[in-house]
């Protein structure tokens, strides 16, 4: 084993959040380790920070016992961005061929009756060929690739209006706790790397999407209601302006959304990372987490350390109810 796959990352402190060194080396190492052959491990993929395609190597290694739970075995759809974050990126869901073998396939029958290959990753090799086709997100669905009729998860999408300080989208995070808890879900909170926070319910795999879905969009009709000036349920951008868009769309088969702990392709190279409900409370904006301070997340205390045990579902008993009166 090379000597630096064997180092532990070094850490460093900046501000009140610790951060770990990543190098091209301990990328390059992690890459031999896995038996993943990587080109032009120097090249730049983040220009305004210098991070390379072996810096992110380096960090899926940090971060990957916290992040194949999440990712192993679900369909995903990958944003490839072969120029690096600055140039043109692209949403990849399907496979075109030359892809390594550490990138999976699976065959699913789409709505219209066609089938497609779909890509699913299992494992850090996998997580490391992806990011030698110049993967720089992985967005997954809400479902096992065993049983893709049946979600094992909810997701609310706190999406602001422009002008909107973050405190309104961690007050709106909370609420929605707070309301899905009314319903009997537990609920998580991720950064999002980007302007938001996802509030996640993990789900039992026992109904199926239309159910879930029509839960869910009435669930965030009803907020809106009881809230119109701080919340909608409405796509359009024109139905936003001062409020808060509570994105319930990502509840059905076939659509997608971004992997805790994914590197996202936006400037300052953030990543998507799990939070306590705590910590909701003091974080001053959803890309907060860089390489660095998301792998040295990566070694600290789960801040969600149920979500794979709870025994929870949504059932069609409320599916009615949440259609009744407003609560």
């Amino acid at each position: 084993m090379p000597a630096e796959a064997k180092s532990k990352p070094r850490g460093k402190q900046t501000g009140k959040r610790q951060a770990i060194e990543l190098t091209d080396q301990m990328g390059i190492a992690a890459a031999q380790q896995a038996g993943v052959r990587l080109t032009s491990p120097d090249r730049v993929v983040f220009p305004g920070q210098g991070v390379t395609k072996a810096r992110i190597v380096a960090y899926y290694a940090a971060v990957a016992d916290r992040m194949l739970p999440f990712l192993a075995g679900r369909p995903l759809s990958l944003v490839r961005c072969p120029q690096g974050r600055a140039k043109s990126c692209f949403f990849q869901r399907h496979d075109s061929g030359g892809f390594p073998d550490e990138i999976k396939k699976v065959a699913i029958t789409e709505k219209d009756g066609e089938v497609e290959d779909y890509f699913y990753i299992d494992d850090l090799a996998g997580l490391i060929a992806a990011t030698q086709m110049n993967t720089l997100e992985y967005h997954i669905w809400g479902c096992r690739r065993d049983e893709i009729d049946k979600p094992e998860r909810v997701i609310f999408d706190i999406d602001p209006d422009e002008g909107l300080g973050f405190e309104h989208v961690r007050s709106a995070a909370i609420d929605i706790r707070k309301a899905l808890g009314e319903w009997g879900l537990e609920s998580f909170p991720m950064v999002t790397g980007g302007k938001g926070i996802h509030v996640i319910a993990p789900l039992q795999r026992v109904t199926e999407w239309p159910e879930v879905k029509a839960f869910c969009k009435t669930f965030a009709q009803r907020l809106a209601e009881a809230e119109p000036d701080r919340f909608t349920a409405r796509l359009g951008k024109a139905k936003r302006k001062g409020r808060l868009f509570i994105d319930y769309l990502r509840n059905e088969r076939g659509s997608t959304a971004i992997c805790p702990w994914s590197t996202r392709s936006r400037e300052g190279a953030p990543c998507a990372v799990p939070v306590s409900w705590d910590e909701v409370e003091t974080l001053e904006r959803a890309n907060a987490f860089s390489l660095g301070h998301a792998a040295a997340r990566a070694t600290e205390k789960d801040p969600w350390p149920d979500y794979f045990k709870l025994s929870q579902s949504i059932t069609k008993g409320m599916v009615n109810a949440v259609a009744g009166p407003l609560r």
